[in-house]
């Protein structure tokens, strides 16, 4: 599908650039380390009835945030592989009637393991998606059954490579800091993760999330983590292997070849703006000189009522105080090892950082500033919280 007759009101490039999220929130089951909003139902959803109501969404969010150019576009979930590819197109053309879509934007679509098929992903690239993210988790039988995963490693390699016939640009998700990962196991799985010839890697420490199965697990002392030393150690041996194999860390969590940073990530991160289309997806839409947050209906089937009864899901609209934009800015920012620029901080929150604050981190070798930029150094990334938390006092 080819996406033309862009509107000729075009604004000019926003600072972080601006990229369309679109959440897919149904799963074949609910992994017990998920916080997301996912949900599992025996019935298939009605795929035609949530594309009439992402259509009317798209429409609302574009009157609230005005026109723009999409640099990025990400189905996420929940699973959006679950998707026929033709609601995915729809979806996409509905975006592209509301904010052109750039001839050279990234369209990312997350799927799992279980629900790659070669023919379905041919057509995902037909209708426009060029990036697949794949949720592996683990690359041994034994952890993805402890991780409630329900697809076994040969049948993530496999989706792994049915996944690069189809796209130039392929992620896939590993979680480490597991019950009883030992750095030597952890590299031996790094490496042969590495060996897939991937341009990107999502690295994630596992955490314990509220409300979730492995939560009730922990409290009941039947599920034991690493410590922090243990998970310290866990940390330096991801940056050691991920650097020699030149797929260094560009953000706290996520690691990529040169030019293979994943874009609409990034529009979170330098703090951007974006629209949040489908049940529970977050928003950070520019009105006017103000910045809109806004938070959509969790539940599927009530987002779905909300929409064809009023024309969207929305359930929090707030215009964001300066002060507080620029602790977003902070916090998002300071992840990324390109860090924050502070001349843009500064006329976010009416004034500059405290040089001392940043002089005393950096004298503990946890910050650098050079110029008009702050970046958290390799020693600070694991305690990144607190040098954040001191900032921001």
């Amino acid at each position: 599908m080819t996406l033309t007759g862009a509107p000729p009101e075009i604004l000019p490039a926003r600072e972080g650039g601006f990229g369309v999220y679109v959440h897919w929130p149904f799963c074949l089951a609910k992994c017990p380390y998920c916080d997301f909003n996912s949900h599992v139902r025996h019935a298939p959803p009605d795929q035609a009835r949530f594309v009439a109501a992402f259509r009317r969404e798209i429409a609302h969010m574009r009157a609230l945030h005005g026109p723009a150019e999409a640099d990025t576009v990400f189905f996420g979930g929940g699973t959006p592989s679950l998707m026929a590819p033709e609601t995915v197109g729809s979806i996409l053309e509905a975006i592209h009637d509301a904010w052109p879509i750039a001839a050279d934007a990234e369209i990312t679509l997350e799927a799992n393991p279980t629900s790659v098929e070669a023919a379905r992903f041919r057509g995902y690239r037909a209708a426009g998606v060029n990036r697949v993210s794949l949720g592996v988790q683990a690359l041994d039988d034994g952890e993805l059954k402890a991780l409630g995963r329900m697809h076994s490693v040969a049948e993530a390699l496999e989706a792994v490579a049915i996944a690069r016939a189809a796209f130039e640009r392929v992620s896939f998700d590993l979680i480490y800091a597991r019950p009883r990962q030992t750095p030597e196991s952890w590299a031996a799985e790094l490496r042969r993760a590495l060996a897939e010839g991937c341009e990107h890697l999502s690295l994630y420490q596992l955490t314990i999330e509220p409300g979730t199965a492995f939560e009730k697990l922990y409290s009941a002392g039947k599920l034991i983590v690493p410590d922090d030393d243990h998970a310290r150690a866990l940390w330096d041996v991801t940056q050691e292997i991920t650097s020699a194999a030149g797929m260094p860390a560009y953000e706290i969590s996520n690691h990529a070849r040169a030019g293979a940073q994943a874009r609409h990530n990034l529009v979170y991160w330098r703090y951007g703006t974006y629209a949040g289309i489908g049940p529970g997806a977050h928003g950070r839409l520019a009105a006017g000189a103000d910045r809109l947050a806004t938070f959509t209906e969790r539940q599927p089937e009530r987002w779905l009522e909300a929409v064809e009864a009023q024309g969207h899901g929305i359930v929090s609209e707030e215009r964001l105080e300066p002060e507080i934009q620029a602790d977003e800015m902070l916090l998002m920012g300071l992840r990324l090892a390109e860090g924050i620029d502070l001349d843009r901080h500064a006329r976010l929150a009416g004034q500059g950082l405290d040089a001392a604050r940043i002089d005393a981190l950096a004298a503990e070798g946890l910050v650098v500033r050079t110029g008009q930029r702050l970046r958290v150094t390799a020693s600070g990334f694991p305690v990144l919280n607190a040098v954040i938390t001191e900032l921001a006092r």
